[in-house]
């Protein structure tokens, strides 16, 4: 989840590229690995691990620039953990036990509208008619979304749980914009990250899983709370810092792209003519709510 921007730098095009690339590769991994540990490990478990091993990856850049988080932002900074990764973690583990990967990855992408819809409702922010058509091409993509079955599994339940963990980054989004302005991003990132795998423990161990884990559901929660928490939030607020948000947010485009690919090669979970349409609705408001994507 994007937090703050600070400045602009001029960089390589290419470089940014890759970035944007390793970035949506990893990031649309996260569903697939969740959809693989989540049905063994639990989704309280899992997310608490993901929060927790994602906190340490970032603890260094907390302890170097703690000077930067003032000391009344704690309370808000828990809160912005419960709207930007304990829960949101919690309802897309929760909807990878459900249905394909690729469909809640196709949700998570209203997270981008619904920052502009929440910012427009809230703070009063212009919104204009151009995203407000988007809002509703959107709306109408999870729709079809949620209509759509799979094998002949409903996944209504499951594409409402990505809706609803979409707004809560919405909401999540604009409070770090408008209240923790100026603040270090990445000391951010680890804070919400560990204030929200504390506020998540006592849960996670009551629920800790009592039977036998496979290898491959310890592997996939390493990889999902290392890889894809960690070191992808380290080099995505790089990139902020570099580039600035709005161009860094082009790879909002990418993950769901990859989360289809990757669920079709490793997991073979089929691409159905809803989530398509689904996709192309979807993903085409987002583009139409940014213009478009120049990341060079």
């Amino acid at each position: 989840m994007p937090h703050t921007s600070l400045q602009t730098a001029t960089v390589h095009p290419w470089r940014i590229w890759l970035e944007l690339a390793f970035l949506g590769a990893v990031w649309g991994g996260s569903f697939i690995f969740m959809r693989i540990a989540a049905p063994d490990i639990g989704a309280i478990p899992l997310v608490e691990l993901r929060l927790a091993s994602g906190a340490l990856v970032l603890l260094p850049f907390l302890w170097r620039d703690r000077a930067g988080i003032r000391s009344d932002a704690w309370p808000l900074i828990a809160m912005i953990a419960l709207l930007t990764a304990a829960v949101p973690f919690l309802l897309f583990a929760w909807a990878a036990q459900r249905a394909p990967a690729g469909v809640v990855a196709i949700t998570n992408s209203l997270a981008v509208l619904f920052t502009a819809l929440v910012a427009g409702l809230v703070w009063r922010e212009h919104i204009g008619r151009l995203r407000w058509i988007a809002l509703v091409t959107g709306f109408v993509g999870v729709a079809v979304l949620a209509s759509a079955k799979v094998d002949g599994m409903s996944i209504g339940w499951a594409a409402a749980a990505g809706t609803l963990a979409s707004l809560l980054y919405g909401f999540g989004g604009n409070l770090l914009k408008h209240k923790l302005q100026g603040m270090p991003p990445n000391a951010l990132a680890a804070a919400t990250l560990g204030c929200g795998a504390l506020a998540l423990l006592p849960i996670a161990v009551m629920n800790w899983p009592s039977h036998a884990v496979e290898t491959k559901s310890w592997v996939a929660a390493a990889v999902l709370g290392v890889l894809c928490t960690g070191v992808a939030n380290a080099v995505y607020f790089h990139m902020i810092l570099r580039i600035g948000a709005v161009r860094a947010s082009t790879v909002t485009y990418l993950v769901p792209l990859f989360a289809i690919a990757w669920a079709w090669v490793g997991l073979g979970e089929p691409l159905t003519l809803p989530m398509a349409i689904a996709a192309t609705l979807i993903l085409g408001s987002v583009a139409l709510t940014q213009g478009a994507p120049k990341p060079a």
